[in-house]
């Protein structure tokens, strides 16, 4: 029933949608709710995609049970980079992955043809002076849009030999697909490894895949991931001095990534809650969070002030034409599709377990279901939040990523796996196949 009132919400949001962007064209979407056009395909791509569809679904969840842990983590890290190059590559290798971050929007166009972080200290000091449109030589959207952390990763990439957008679709991937080891150290960690192993499959054959690759949230995603992750480690008594440097050094470079991540503090204090030994790691979280602002602060870049600018930049775009009273709700419609059914469902059951068992039944290290369901509810309130900020309005399949890959350890608490995997992939099938999206 969760899952058909998902299937509903996608619904009338296309409907309502269309109508809007075909009378009065204020959406700026061309397949409402999603940003992307109708355009039925096939490619390189589609033979593996369903290959490794078909895989999943008949040996995914005996594989999960049986391999040891870092067996399981290793094969679930290539098998999500198998699922997200396959689907990537429907779009052919050139519009699939190569030119997807070379675009008048995004982050290589001040690398080439002018590479305007020749200079790296000269640009970040001048950074804030370009955020706005009617600024001179304002920067492209996606760099207007995020702290410079985004875009130097691109600029260290082609200093290293790495350039152009092959190398940085490549690398979105490929440390885009840790993301979901990541989600797995954590529900191991907070909620044992039986939860964490039935949840492996379905952070691996995820629709979120299908812009994953290509995106940059994606690499995002991975970085944050491994700030919980690690705290997750530090707060259960696993190494807490070094994984709790560790996450803070990650927290912090996840707030130069993108202005919105700085919401993983709530996903953040639930883990806290949810730890057993919360005050040892804190002083080293706390150490290794400062540096990355530090270094930033004492390069010219102010944080603050570019946000506030990119407040106004969002505004003077489609951000200021997109009608929050459409999008508060279409948004979550997204957030639908880039999960799946599978994960609806299993957010249904995830907020049922806290008010069955109480709050402090849930935090008792026994109580494994409770637990990751609180989890996984304080990355729905971070999405929420990040929803009613009226910051993202539209696009939110891309810009939600991160959250996203919380959402999915609810499907842990469905039995069927093998049919809600077969949902879930025939989904991210359809979606890739009948939509050529933007990323």
């Amino acid at each position: 029933s969760a899952a058909l009132a998902a299937a509903l919400l996608v619904t009338t949001a296309a409907v309502i949608g269309t109508v809007l962007e075909h009378r009065y064209g204020n959406l700026h979407v061309s397949w409402p709710p999603l940003y992307g056009h109708w355009e039925p395909h096939v490619g390189p791509g589609t033979p593996a995609a369903i290959m490794v569809a078909l895989a999943v679904v008949a040996y995914g969840p005996l594989l999960a049970a049986r391999l040891p842990w870092r067996a399981l983590l290793c094969t679930a890290w290539g098998t999500a980079m198998a699922w997200t190059f396959s689907l990537a590559l429907v779009d052919g290798w050139q519009r699939g992955i190569a030119r997807r971050l070379t675009t008048k929007y995004e982050y290589l166009q001040v690398i080439d043809p002018v590479n305007r972080f020749h200079d790296i200290p000269a640009a970040l000091r001048d950074f804030t002076h370009h955020i706005l449109i009617h600024s001179p030589d304002a920067w492209p959207a996606h760099v207007a849009g995020h702290p410079p952390a985004a875009t130097l990763t691109f600029v260290l990439l082609d200093r290293t030999g790495l350039g152009g957008g092959a190398w940085a679709g490549v690398w979105c991937i490929t440390v885009g697909a840790t993301a979901a080891v990541a989600v797995l150290v954590t529900v191991r960690a907070l909620s044992g490894e039986a939860l964490a192993r039935r949840a492996a499959p379905f952070l691996v054959l995820a629709p979120a895949a299908v812009w994953m690759g290509t995106s940059a949230d994606g690499y995002f995603a991975s970085v944050a991931a491994w700030a919980i992750a690690f705290l997750a480690l530090a707060v259960t008594g696993h190494r807490p001095r070094s994984a709790g440097l560790a996450s803070g050094l990650l927290f912090g470079l996840t707030a130069y990534l993108s202005y919105g991540l700085t919401l993983f503090a709530v996903i953040a204090g639930g883990v806290l809650l949810l730890g057993s030994r919360r005050l040892r790691p804190l002083p080293y979280v706390l150490a290794g969070f400062v540096v990355v602002p530090a270094v930033f602060t004492f390069a010219g870049f102010n944080w603050w002030e570019a946000y506030h600018l990119l407040v106004t930049r969002y505004y003077q775009g489609a951000g200021g034409i997109r009608p929050y009273g459409y999008w508060v709700w279409a948004n979550l419609a997204c957030t639908a599709l880039v999960v799946g059914p599978a994960t609806v469902a299993g957010l249904r059951r995830a907020g049922a377990a806290p008010i069955r068992q109480g709050v402090r039944t849930c935090l008792r290290r026994s109580a494994a279901e409770p637990r990751l369901a609180l989890l996984v509810l304080a990355a729905l309130l971070a999405l929420l939040a990040a929803d009613l900020s009226g910051m993202s309005k539209a696009e939110t399949e891309r810009i939600w990523l991160p959250f996203a890959m919380w959402l999915l350890p609810a499907c842990a608490f469905l039995n069927r796996p093998r049919a809600w995997l077969t949902a879930q992939a025939t989904l991210a099938l359809l979606l890739n196949h009948l939509l050529l999206t933007g990323w």
